[in-house]
């Protein structure tokens, strides 16, 4: 066995190590996408609406995944298989053209459903855990339950950053683009993030946005695991506050930040050994290196 570094200096792969058992969420399935969501209407609130039919032009800012909602629910005639539907919430800043060459910022709020089928094993047990909150050998009436179903697996979406790829303005008597739900859909806590009532069916124009999206979605469940440990994790810096106050003495220690003004001076090092400038590293006074 090879040895390895434990985290606190001492070797791994000794005989020292002990079996620990330890409760993990293991991944079951996972998947990775990348959609274009193509015209998704973007619904509006009042004082929004008023200004978008005023507008000559519109386009888009940002976009920015504000909640989900995922829903599980097993496949039938598969066992351990499940059908995830999650739908993204999506804040969009608009920037819409007014008379006179004005410009002026709208937020909207847009929604898109997407399913998967993801493996998810079974467990057909019920999982009770204790609330150190709530330490009491007598019952609450809101714990009293009856739950024969399976325990569902966990679901976990991680989106990146929305691409904003097209903005349409369109007239609203003109069929065009799709949208997933209606204005009284909308939850609450996704309601108080905009300012004003969101309204459907007024106005002249809506607006479409294509989002691009890229998301892993896994689904896990608890489990417990053998593992051999050298260690305990303890932490080994020591909190020690700074000897010396003065800022300026703080500051001129800071390396300069190159990459700032010239994102691409690391590429043109020659072998690592010398700076943008031609000086060998830790010699040149132009950049510090």
């Amino acid at each position: 066995m090879n040895e390895r570094t434990g985290p606190l200096g001492g070797l791994c792969g000794n005989g020292k190590e002990q079996l620990c058992c330890i409760s993990v969420d293991k991944v079951f399935d996972s998947a990775r996408d990348k959609d274009c969501l193509e015209d998704v209407r973007v619904h509006l609130c009042d004082c929004g609406q008023e200004i978008v039919d005023k507008a000559s032009a519109v386009r888009c800012k940002s976009v920015e995944i504000i909640n989900t909602n995922i829903h599980i629910e097993p496949v039938p005639f598969n066992k351990g298989f499940y059908q995830v539907t999650v739908r993204y919430y999506f804040c969009v800043t608009l920037e819409a053209c007014l008379c006179g060459g004005r410009v002026q910022e709208v937020k909207g709020l847009c929604a898109f459903d997407k399913k998967i089928i993801l493996y998810g094993s079974e467990k057909n047990v019920s999982v009770f855990t204790s609330d150190p909150e709530n330490n009491s050998f007598c019952f609450d009436e809101r714990d009293l339950r009856c739950d024969s179903e399976p325990t569902l697996p966990t679901v976990v979406v991680e989106v990146a950053s929305p691409i904003c790829l097209d903005c349409k303005l369109i007239e609203r008597i003109r069929p065009f683009g799709h949208c997933c739900m209606c204005i009284d859909a909308i939850p609450e806590r996704i309601r108080a993030r905009f300012e004003g009532d969101f309204v459907d069916g007024v106005g002249s124009n809506n607006v479409y946005v294509t989002v691009g999206v890229f998301s892993v979605i896994r689904m896990e469940r608890k489990v417990q695991l053998m593992l051999p440990a050298c260690h305990f994790c303890l932490p080994e810096k020591d909190s020690k506050p700074c000897g010396n106050d003065d800022p300026c003495s703080i500051f001129g220690k800071m390396q300069f930040p190159l990459g700032e003004f010239y994102p691409y001076a690391d590429e043109y090092r020659g072998n690592g050994d010398r700076c943008v400038h031609g000086n060998k590293s830790g010699s040149c006074d132009k950049c510090g290196k």
